[in-house]
C-alpha cells in the first residue's frame, strides 16, 4: 500500500518516495524524513511505487533492492528506463555484487542496512544538490514538472497543485498557456508568441483570446487578479511571468 506525502505548507519542497517491503523501515524513515524539510510517500511494492509515480512529482526515490516477491533491481532499472529520477539504492551487507549492478543502472548511492536515518538524509540531499547543479548547467532531459512559489504543475498528470496541494482544474487551454509562461519565465512574451507557442491558434481565431485566457488564469491562481504577481501585463507587448520558476526532471 502507498501512503500519500505528509502535508507540507510549500509545495516546491522536495518529495522524496520510500519504497520498502519493512513497514518499520518506511515508517522510520518517513517520520525521520518528513521532520527534516522533506515530503515524503512510503510504498510497499512496486505496484504501489508505480500508482504514485503516475500521479505525483517525485524528486527522488530511496529503493530497497530486496523487496519481497519482487526485483528490486528490475525496478530500478525500468524507473532509470523512463525518467532521471535520481535513485538512493538500500541493500544488504553482504550484498555488494548488488551495489554495482545498481550503480551501473544508473542509481546515484546507495546505503546499507543497517542504516542510520541521519545518514540516509546527508545522502539524499547531496544527491538533490548534484541534481539542481546538473539542472543548471541543462544536463538532464524531459521536464516532469514546474514549481513556483509553493505551487506545482504536474505536465504527466496535467495537474496544477497549489500550496496546500489542492488540485485546480484547468481547461487545455489554460494549461497549455501556463506551461509556455512557466518554461519562459521573466521573458516578455507577446499575444502572437503565446498563441504559437500554445498552439490555442487551432482552437481559437483571434490574438486577443489570449487576453480571456490570461484573465481565466488569473482568477485561479492570482490572490488578486486584479494586481497579479504572477502574470503580469506589458503594456504594448504582451505578458511575462514575473516569479521564479524551479524546472523538475
Amino acid at each position: 500500500m502507498g501512503t500519500q506525502p505528509q502535508p507540507h505548507p510549500h509545495s516546491a519542497v522536495p518529495h522524496v518516495l520510500v519504497v520498502d517491503d519493512d513497514p518499520t523501515i518506511r515508517e522510520l524513515v518517513t517520520d525521520y524524513l518528513g521532520r527534516n524539510e522533506l515530503r515524503v510517500s512510503a510504498a510497499a511494492d512496486g505496484r504501489a511505487m508505480r500508482a504514485i509515480l503516475d500521479e505525483q512529482v517525485v524528486d527522488l526515490v530511496v529503493l530497497d533492492l530486496k523487496l519481497g516477491g519482487e526485483d528490486g533491481m528490475a525496478l530500478a532499472r525500468r524507473l532509470r528506463d523512463e525518467s532521471q529520477i535520481p535513485i538512493v539504492m538500500l541493500t544488504g551487507r553482504a550484498e555488494e555484487a548488488d551495489r554495482v549492478m545498481g550503480l551501473e543502472l544508473g542509481a546515484d548511492d546507495y546505503l546499507t542496512k543497517p542504516f542510520s536515518p541521519r545518514e540516509l538524509l546527508a545522502r539524499i540531499r547531496t544527491v538533490l544538490r548534484r541534481r539542481r547543479a546538473e539542472v543548471r548547467q541543462g544536463r538532464p532531459e524531459g521536464i516532469r514538472a514546474y514549481r513556483f512559489d509553493g505551487w506545482e504543475l504536474n505536465l504527466n498528470t496535467r495537474r496544477l497543485a497549489d500550496r496546500a496541494g489542492k488540485t485546480v482544474a484547468l481547461s487545455n487551454g489554460e494549461f497549455s498557456l501556463l506551461v509556455v509562461m512557466l518554461g519562459a519565465p521573466n521573458r516578455i512574451l507577446t499575444r502572437d508568441q503565446l498563441l504559437d507557442l500554445s498552439r490555442l491558434h487551432n482552437d481559437e481565431v483571434y490574438s486577443r483570446s489570449i487576453d480571456v485566457q490570461i484573465m481565466r488564469l488569473r482568477r485561479k491562481i492570482e490572490q488578486d487578479p486584479a494586481k497579479p504577481r504572477y502574470i503580469q501585463t506589458e503594456r504594448g507587448a504582451g505578458y511575462v511571468f514575473g516569479v521564479p520558476v524551479d524546472t523538475v526532471y
